[in-house]
């Protein structure tokens, strides 16, 4: 990333460190800045966003907009580019954003762009449903 120069360079840090150590995962505004705070290099929401937005044009940082319904997540983007050859899960209860490494579904996505001619964009394709924790829970509810 090209280093800023003037105002906020240390939560600007802070910011790529997070992404870059939570690279496995997709992680949205409002975990960064509870990051940024308990750091003590708090950040508005708004230059989150700015960072974020910048992050992506600049291919450090993805962005995932999954359901039009809560907001978009982020992930830092490494050398291996995995989370391009995944599906993820997505669930209803908790909110959590699994990635899911399944053999059984790399063939589904070979079959359709075989069979089909249609290539499906990994990186976008989200399952919906309980995740296990929820799944639990509702379990020991009932």
């Amino acid at each position: 990333m090209k280093r800023d120069s003037g105002y906020n360079t240390k939560q600007k840090e802070k910011l790529l460190s997070y992404l870059v150590a939570n690279r496995n995962k997709h992680t949205n505004v409002q975990e960064i800045s509870a990051y940024l705070s308990s750091e003590g290099t708090p950040l508005g929401t708004a230059t989150i966003y700015r960072q974020l937005d910048r992050l992506v044009e600049n291919g450090v940082v993805r962005k995932y907009t999954f359901d039009g319904k809560t907001g978009a997540c982020y992930q830092y983007i490494d050398e291996s580019m995995e989370c391009h050859e995944h599906f993820h899960l997505k669930c209803l209860g908790c909110g959590k954003l699994i990635h899911l490494d399944c053999g059984h579904l790399s063939e589904i996505r070979d079959h359709i762009a075989e069979q089909h001619s249609f290539i499906i964009d990994t990186s976008q394709t989200v399952f919906y449903g309980i995740c296990a924790d929820c799944s639990g829970k509702k379990r020991t509810e009932d």
